[in-house]
């Protein structure tokens, strides 16, 4: 079989490198998550507490930051705070807590994600892995698969990544875009929260089922002209969430 000089130049087009920043007071923890991403081909920096992390996010903007949340001085929900005021990145945050408040706490800053320590390296690389998988779609032009959803006051596209309401375009982070994809491309079909936790969380996701609730609440701050009275997100009581164009 011939190859001609196209395929050749397709087969040596370099890959994206994804930068991730790893964030965390413990450098053994930090070493050894750098290792196994680098590994994976990722462009990995390292920052050892919050001030850093900010410096670094924004000199350096990353792909997706791997954050913990017990950092000494300015702490990890802080951090996620302030990188949610200008930025959407993924944050998948790591934690010794185990308890529910501490993981609500978590998403209602913007975290996307959760792994409580200890943790598998392997299974934070996979994490990584699938949100990057998500992020790509955004590199794909518009022309490749119009898959526009209009649907009211909102239009969602699913290729680009993008949300606006009544023209306006929505910021919001990659859990909550996946989740409203999800809903919108199900319309008025209703959903358990661990039927959700299994579609849109990724690798078998071993968190509570509140974690639904709080990124339903969130989303619904962001999508809803009235979240008290939601348009589009409405609760199923005893049963669960639908999206109702």
């Amino acid at each position: 079989m011939m190859t001609t000089q196209n395929d050749e130049l397709v087969d040596r087009a370099p890959s994206i490198q994804r930068r991730v920043l790893v964030v965390d007071d413990e450098a053994n923890i930090r070493e050894v998550l750098c290792q196994y991403l680098a590994a994976e081909g990722f462009l990995v920096t390292q920052a050892a507490d919050g001030h850093e992390a900010l410096r670094m996010a924004s000199s350096q903007p990353p792909d997706l930051i791997i954050l913990d949340l017990m950092l000494p001085g300015l702490d990890g929900i802080e951090v996620c705070q302030r990188i949610r005021e200008t930025s959407a990145v993924p944050i998948l945050m790591l934690t010794a807590r185990g308890e529910e408040p501490d993981k609500v706490t978590g998403f209602s800053s913007g975290a996307d994600d959760y792994v409580t320590k200890p943790f598998s390296p392997r299974e934070v690389v996979m994490r990584v892995q699938a949100i990057m998988r998500r992020l790509q779609a955004a590199s794909v032009p518009a022309m490749v698969l119009d898959d526009t959803l209009h649907l009211g006051n909102l239009i969602i596209r699913p290729q680009l990544r993008t949300v606006e309401r009544d023209g306006v375009s929505l910021d919001l982070t990659t859990k909550e875009f996946d989740l409203l994809v999800f809903l919108a491309s199900h319309p008025r079909q209703v959903f358990s929260r661990q039927q959700l936790l299994d579609h849109v969380w990724d690798i078998g996701y071993y968190g509570d089922i509140s974690t639904v609730t709080v990124h339903i609440r969130r989303l619904r701050e962001k999508v809803e002209a009235d979240p008290s009275q939601p348009q589009h997100i409405k609760t199923v009581w005893g049963t669960g969430y639908k999206f109702d164009p």
